[in-house]
């Protein structure tokens, strides 16, 4: 399989619109469990799973060519686009219930204990441009292993780093992005 999905990620890039449908087709299942870890403890979510991985296809396929290096490169686009599939979303659902209804979910491998455990997408969406301001690395660290669901030596291959140095960048990043997404206290 390894060797079919470089070989469709090359014609891929190449504008082979034939390779990038096999290249779904080949990848569905690892999009879909994206798709599941990406939609954990939502609290009233009304996307699926197969709602995720259709529109992420719907924008993938929208680009003429995807100029992917390997599986890893792939999947860290596909979770970037089901990123701004579900932020997109939330601010549908938001604009139809005029600021109610957010799409929920967790930075914890868990899924939370009640709803209001859970992260706003669109709050997070806003923390994690931020963080890519303060610290870019710990950014895609967070969009690779949080949003791209790949595992943190996945990620260091990826990004040429040490597990060690992902999991630094991975526990300041939460911190930071905590700390972003707890609002502020009342003023007395």
């Amino acid at each position: 399989m390894h060797d079919d999905v470089n070989a469709l990620l090359a014609a891929s890039s190449r504008g082979e619109s034939a390779a990038q449908d096999r290249l779904f087709t080949l990848l569905y299942e690892e999009l879909r469990q994206c798709a599941r870890y990406q939609l954990r403890g939502n609290a009233g979510m009304t996307l699926s799973t197969t709602a995720l991985v259709n529109e992420t296809y719907l924008k993938l396929a929208a680009a003429s060519q995807l100029s992917t290096s390997s599986r890893q490169h792939f999947m860290a686009l596909a979770a970037r686009a089901m990123r701004q599939v579900m932020v997109d979303h939330a601010r549908r659902v938001q604009a139809d219930k005029r600021g109610g209804g957010a799409i929920m979910v967790t930075l914890d491998d868990a899924l939370p204990e009640n709803p209001s455990d859970a992260i706003d997408v669109l709050a997070l969406d806003q923390a994690l441009k931020t963080l890519e301001q303060i610290d870019e690395r710990a950014a895609r660290v967070v969009q690779l292993h949080f949003f791209g669901g790949l595992a943190f030596p996945e990620v260091a291959e990826f990004e040429g780093l040490t597990v060690r140095t992902v999991m630094r960048d991975w526990q300041a990043a939460r911190a930071l992005l905590a700390a972003e997404m707890t609002p502020a206290p009342p003023r007395p």
